[in-house]
């Protein structure tokens, strides 16, 4: 069995937000009990990141990694055609990650205590965002 649903988000521009929920509400649409929930974003410049949901200021920490990793309007970047975040949300997304597998037990992700899925949007300003949701198994 296979199910498939894309959901849609606004950003507020850099940062994360939380997206747990509703891909839960996704995979409990499925009707599949057993299996595995792939989540992809279908855009370059924001990712997904499975991180600790508890402590805000682990993403926050990652901000800072994730700046000095790729800072903005660097002078040794060429594409910046978007802005001087451009080529820097686009090195930030190939450090962090499009997707996700995530497994699926008694209808909902089993993920750890600990654990959020979270959008990073990596441009400077709000975006409009898909995720599109794949869950795979037995019902």
């Amino acid at each position: 069995m296979i199910h498939q649903q894309t959901l849609e988000f606004r950003t507020r521009g850099r940062g994360t937000q939380e997206v747990t929920a509703e891909v839960q509400r996704a995979v409990a649409a499925s009707g599949i009990r057993t299996g595995v929930a792939a989540v992809f974003v279908q855009h370059t410049s924001a990712s997904l990141v499975l991180c600790e949901n508890a402590d805000p200021d682990v993403r926050a920490d990652l901000e800072t990694i994730l700046a000095r990793l790729a800072p903005d309007g660097d002078s040794a970047y060429r594409h910046d055609t978007e802005g001087p975040d451009d080529m820097a949300a686009h090195a930030r997304t190939v450090h962090t990650a499009a997707s996700h597998t995530l497994p699926v037990s008694g209808g909902r992700l089993a993920l750890g205590t600990w654990q959020g899925l979270y959008l990073y949007e990596h441009r400077s300003n709000p975006h409009t965002r898909s995720i599109v949701v794949t869950v795979m198994g037995e019902g």
